[in-house]
C-alpha cells in the first residue's frame, strides 16, 4: 500500500487531528494574542535569550487582505548555546533556533506551545547536548510562564 494512502487512512481515523507530542508544552493564557506575543518577546529578552526570527501566517494573510486567527512562531536561541550545540553535533544544528508557537483562540485568548529543549535534542543521544538542554529547559519554562502570566 502506498505511503500516501496510509497517511490518508490515519488522518481519517483520527478525524484529521493527531495527538500532540508528550514533549509539547501547551499553556493557555488569559491574554489576547497581541498581548501574549509582546509578553513573550519581553520574557525572551529578560531570560537572556535572543529572538532570532519571527514568522506569522496571520500577518502574511493580512498583507493579502485575508483575516485569519492570530498565529506566530518566535524562534529563540543564543550564540553560546549554538556553539556548544555544534561542538557536540553538527546534525543537531537542524534544531536551532528553538521555537515558541502562539495561536489565537476563538474566545479571544491565546495559547502558547513549545517543545522542551531536552526533547528536541534527545534524539541526538549526546551527553553534551543533554547537559545543554537541561540548562535550557528551565529557561524556556520561565519564558513561557511569564508570557502567559503564571
Amino acid at each position: 500500500m502506498h505511503t500516501g494512502l496510509w497517511v490518508g487512512l490515519l488522518l481519517a481515523m483520527t478525524g484529521g487531528v493527531l495527538a500532540a507530542s508528550p514533549s509539547m508544552e501547551t499553556l493557555t493564557s488569559r491574554h489576547d494574542f497581541a498581548t501574549l506575543e509582546q509578553r513573550l518577546v519581553t520574557a525572551i529578552a529578560d531570560q537572556g535569550m535572543g529572538l532570532v526570527a519571527q514568522a506569522s501566517a496571520s500577518r502574511g494573510a493580512a498583507s493579502r487582505g485575508v483575516t485569519i486567527p492570530g498565529n506566530a512562531v518566535l524562534m529563540v536561541f543564543r550564540n553560546d548555546y549554538a556553539l556548544r550545540m555544534l561542538a557536540a553535533s553538527v546534525s543537531a544544528g537542524f534544531e536551532a533556533p528553538l521555537r515558541f508557537y502562539l495561536t489565537e483562540n476563538p474566545d479571544g485568548t491565546a495559547t502558547l506551545r513549545y517543545r522542551r529543549p531536552s526533547a528536541v535534542f534527545a534524539p541526538y543521544a549526546h551527553s553534551d547536548l543533554d547537559a545543554m538542554a537541561a540548562e535550557l529547559d528551565p529557561i524556556f519554562a520561565r519564558i513561557a510562564r511569564y508570557a502567559v502570566g503564571e
